[in-house]
């Protein structure tokens, strides 16, 4: 199948079980294909270059897959999974596992203070949300599993986290308040571990979460995670936002085939357990400002996993509401893409060494050729966002949407410039 994003072709390797790739969920940034991926747990690259990145010559080896890049190894870290389920240790109990995450980027303007209340009336909040938010049990061939959703509207939509509903013949979706539904799965985009349920016969008194604005965080900002980890359903903790816009790689295996995401994420210190995947990460308003999707945990002494080490992580709602909007209206999801091949580099400014995503290809016809970008360029920021690595970029494309402007900052020769480019979404993409 023609990648969508580099319009190249993905060799598939049975043998590659650290990091996602099949041909139809490429990154949105569109690095060329064809080497083979790092072992987890180390680096994916070398010591990264003092001078600006170079092209390669003519002939020489391609740049590596994005996923590729990714690779970094956070401890053993795992995904918080529905394939961990409730005390039954079904198939795949260990879940999708965080295979890098990358240094946050630094968002323009600096950060500010968090603001705080003397108390947070956490208990008001739970109160107010809970009710948007349901317990998910699937059935298939092999087993059953659990995790969590939330009610998007009073039409019957529940949105999830594409692993928890991977594989399901029978979906089952139970509200706050005990009452349970069939369900079937309407939509479903790998590439961004989202996806979205439609309750069958849906009742007139659903309560929708209320949609809030995850640009409006700031790091320290008070955070309640709500969802269904290890089948306890309704299970609230509370933490802060510890970072903004991280990039996290996952992996997990759907269909037989391994699967990555890079995401933008939120990093934050609510307790995040098994189960918890595709609750609710809500502001101390209770408006949903991401999806409950992994956590960062230590490999317990028998290889299994150790637990909740107050390092989760979240969808962004500003990738969640562009998702969960096309895949309502037609059950597939159309992604922005920028058409560069990346490694990760440094360059020297005004004396300073900056990390940032070298870009060693670029596809005829691309937004990036459109503009200019060139192999060589370093990219450092985009929209004003700091960029530190290839991984960095690739997040940061993957949460805009098709058609949107970006100004994208590079260092070329010595010098920072700026390209201002129109995302698109690949022609061939079905």
């Amino acid at each position: 199948m023609p990648d969508p994003y580099t319009g190249e072709r993905t060799p598939q390797s049975p043998s590659d079980s650290s990091t996602r790739q099949p041909s139809d969920t490429q990154p949105y940034a569109g690095p060329p294909v064809g080497s083979t991926p790092p072992t987890q747990g180390s680096p994916s690259a070398g010591p990264p270059s003092s001078a600006p990145a170079q092209p390669p010559p003519h002939g020489g080896s391609s740049p590596r897959r994005w996923s590729d890049l990714l690779v970094v190894g956070v401890l053993s870290a795992v995904l918080a999974s529905g394939g961990t389920y409730a005390l039954t240790g079904g198939p795949g109990d260990e879940g999708p596992v965080v295979t890098g995450a990358g240094e946050v980027a630094e968002r323009e303007g600096g950060s500010s203070p968090a603001s705080f209340t003397s108390a947070e009336d956490w208990g008001g909040v739970a109160e107010q949300v809970s009710p948007s938010v349901v317990a998910i049990e699937i059935a298939t061939g092999s087993g059953g599993g659990s995790g969590s959703g939330v009610i998007w509207d009073d039409q019957g939509h529940v949105v999830t986290n594409a692993h928890v509903v991977a594989g399901a013949e029978q979906v089952r979706v139970t509200l706050a308040d005990g009452r349970a539904y069939e369900a079937e799965v309407s939509g479903s985009d790998p590439a961004t571990d989202l996806a979205v349920l439609t309750v069958t016969d849906a009742p007139d008194d659903l309560q929708p979460v209320e949609e809030g604005d995850d640009q409006s965080l700031t790091v320290g900002s008070p955070v309640m995670a709500i969802g269904n980890p290890l089948g306890l359903s309704g299970t609230v903790t509370t933490g802060i936002v510890s970072a903004l816009d991280r990039p996290v790689t996952t992996q997990s295996t759907e269909g037989g085939q391994p699967t990555a995401v890079v995401t933008n994420a939120i990093q934050t210190s609510a307790a995040i357990n098994p189960g918890n995947s595709g609750g609710a990460l809500v502001d101390a308003s209770g408006r949903l400002v991401g999806i409950n999707s992994a956590i960062a945990s230590l490999s317990a002494p028998t290889g299994g996993q150790a637990g909740n080490i107050g390092i989760g992580f979240a969808i962004p709602m500003r990738s969640v509401s562009s998702i969960v909007e096309q895949l309502i209206e037609t059950g597939t999801a159309e992604h922005a893409f920028l058409g560069v091949g990346l490694d990760d580099a440094e360059a020297t400014l005004d004396g300073a060494v900056l990390a940032g995503a070298a870009v060693v290809q670029v596809e005829e016809g691309s937004p990036a050729a459109s503009v200019g970008l060139a192999a060589g360029d370093l990219v450092i920021d985009i929209d004003g966002d700091r960029v530190s690595s290839a991984e960095a970029l690739v997040a940061q494309v993957r949460e805009r949407r098709a058609g949107e402007e970006a100004v994208v900052g590079v260092l070329r020769d010595g010098e920072r410039q700026e390209f201002e480019v129109v995302l698109d979404t690949r022609p061939d993409v079905p």
